[in-house]
């Protein structure tokens, strides 16, 4: 009938291995039947293997207390985040719940061939819950606007640096300063930067001073539970960026000698390694001895604070840009710059004097300013 019958294996006993293995095939094949992507399910099912190494015995043997010890050593040893040792207990309890639910038959054949069941171990008492709307690590911040600035200098400044030391990888530079100008400059992630091509960037009609790079289509934004990559299109906000992206395309990609779609390739036409980019950009903000708290990520959250405190963007506009389904993810982004306090003061102030002494001449109130 197409279902697997478990059976006593004689004087050698039943394989535990074999069946753990079963138990996770079946789990693999039901994220998929959900939708789940490839990295979703490699990631989950690796969360299992690691609790079951380090507790040293099978999932159903599991207590709540294997559980403390695993996710204590996370935080206490391992010093991992909140955020990510709260995905390590979802991935745990996420499995539990398939193999104990009584749709499929794992506890009947656990139970036949080793005397005992699964049996959730994830509960409320040892279970991290999500008390507020942004956990991230407090050290991570974006790019001040003169931090920014001084990066961009040092990037550009870079292939020529390289170049003139008579060393390889000038070209590599000029793209890596490019794809950090793009990430700021369209506020995208770093994964949607790595998979954007040459079809994606297009002319806006509404604004047809930045030519072929009014706009920029997202093809592979970050994807929703169960969902396939999400797709948005992002408005050109910074002449600076368009003519940065136009001279790289014209001048810098032909260098690579053949026919290429992916907009910031490797030597050999791939798409480049978050892992490069991230290295170049550590290097630079280490000689520049920027504090510590930025990452590739820092680009994105200064795109969306300046929109709104500096340029004075919506931000409903900046909602759309970034692609947010609510308001509320978008205002996580929105830090403001130190002297914005000071700056929005000084407009209150300055427009309540101005009232007062219109009152006290008899003039007309002037309006205020926005």
């Amino acid at each position: 009938m197409g279902r697997l019958v478990y059976l006593p294996a004689g004087a050698a006993g039943p394989d535990p291995e074999a069946l753990l293995d079963d138990v996770l095939s079946g789990w693999r094949q039901a994220h998929l039947a959900q939708n789940f992507s490839g990295n979703t399910v490699r990631r989950r099912v690796s969360s299992v293997k690691q609790m079951t190494e380090f507790v040293g015995t099978y999932p159903w043997q599991w207590s709540p207390a294997d559980a403390d010890d695993f996710f204590g050593h996370l935080r206490g040893v391992r010093n991992l985040a909140h955020t990510t040792v709260r995905a390590y207990q979802t991935d745990v309890k996420l499995f539990f719940d398939y193999a104990s639910d009584p749709s499929y038959d794992w506890n009947e054949h656990c139970g036949r061939l080793f005397g005992t069941v699964f049996s959730q171990v994830i509960t409320e008492f040892n279970r991290a819950r999500h008390v507020q709307a942004n956990d991230a690590r407090p050290a991570k911040r974006p790019f001040t606007p003169v931090e920014l600035q001084r990066f961009f200098d040092l990037a550009d400044l870079e292939p020529e640096r390289i170049l003139r030391s008579g060393r390889k990888g000038a070209l590599a530079a000029w793209r890596d300063a490019v794809a950090f100008k793009t990430l700021y400059g369209w506020g995208l992630r770093r994964n949607e930067v790595r998979h954007l091509q040459l079809v994606d960037l297009s002319r806006n009609a509404r604004a047809p001073f930045f030519g072929e790079w009014g706009l920029v289509r997202v093809r592979h934004g970050k994807a929703m539970r169960g969902a396939p990559a999400k797709q948005q299109t992002v408005l050109t906000v910074f002449d600076w960026a368009a003519e940065a992206l136009a001279d790289w395309c014209e001048r810098g990609l032909p260098r690579y000698g053949h026919p290429i779609d992916t907009l910031f390739p490797t030597e050999k036409g791939g798409m480049i390694p978050t892992r490069n980019l991230w290295q170049r950009m550590r290097c630079l903000v280490d000689e520049l001895g920027f504090p510590p708290g930025l990452d590739l990520h820092s680009f994105r959250r200064s795109y969306a604070t300046n929109l709104q405190v500096e340029y004075g963007y919506d931000v409903s506009f900046v909602q759309l840009q970034l692609g947010h389904e609510h308001p509320a993810t978008t205002s996580l982004y929105t830090l403001a710059a130190p002297d914005y306090r000071a700056r929005e003061l000084d407009r209150v102030l300055t427009a309540t004097l101005s009232r007062s002494n219109a009152s006290l001449t008899g003039s007309p109130h002037p309006k205020e300013p926005r």
